[in-house]
């Protein structure tokens, strides 16, 4: 029998915290454990129930996202925290995943993208990311399964950063301690999710989609 997987759900929005909870509670892995409206009751439930996931928004009130966030994992350090926000602001999802998140999903990711990243976040799978360009895209090609695949992994950002400075995938491999065959293979996923056909195509529509920051000319 498949161990269930119990979430704490912290968003100050009542009704679209209770659509999310009773989504999640129609899968039958995933349970809801609790809720809360703001981060100081959020992280007292966790405290006293350890989930294995909570989805953390990330303007609620009280203290900052970071802040809610590390006094999560010190009240529970096993619990994986899957941030959800309307915004996609790069320079603050590398600040979250330095941090020790298990995904950021922007608010317009479909039900499967989610349920994908909860159960990927409770195998300690690797960090997702999710922006809302992805789904426009999708939509835009006529692909409208829902597949989770086209979100990009945090290491993939690193990689689409360095690209982008002009590194060639040997001093990825050394910048990220990591082989070349690892880069390659990460750069066939990039390609794909991005619908690009050469490294500049890649950098200019990640640019475009303001997953990275355009370096200035010299």
């Amino acid at each position: 029998m498949t161990a269930m997987i119990s979430v704490l759900v912290i968003d100050d929005h009542n009704m679209l915290r209770g659509a999310l909870c009773e989504i999640l509670d129609r899968e039958s892995d995933i349970t809801v454990v609790g809720q809360a409206a703001d981060g100081r009751s959020g992280i007292a439930q966790a405290e006293q129930l350890y989930p294995n996931v909570v989805i953390l928004d990330v303007e609620i009130p009280g203290e900052d996202v970071v802040t809610t966030l590390l006094r999560l994992r010190a009240v529970s350090p096993d619990t994986r925290v899957l941030i959800v926000s309307v915004h996609q602001d790069m320079g603050l999802i590398r600040e979250l995943v330095e941090c020790g998140i298990a995904g950021y999903l922007h608010k317009s990711a479909r039900r499967e993208t989610l349920l994908s990243a909860i159960r990927t976040a409770d195998s300690d799978g690797e960090v997702i990311v999710y922006v809302s360009w992805q789904e426009d895209r999708r939509s835009a090609d006529g692909n409208r399964d829902g597949s989770p695949d086209q979100a990009l992994t945090a290491r993939e950002l690193e990689v689409v950063e360095r690209v982008a400075s002009a590194m060639s995938n040997r001093q990825i491999a050394n910048a990220l301690g990591i082989t070349e065959g690892t880069v390659k293979r990460h750069l066939r996923n990039i390609f794909q999710k991005l619908g690009a056909v050469s490294r500049l195509d890649m950098v200019n529509r990640a640019t475009a989609a303001k997953l990275i920051v355009p370096y200035p000319p010299e």
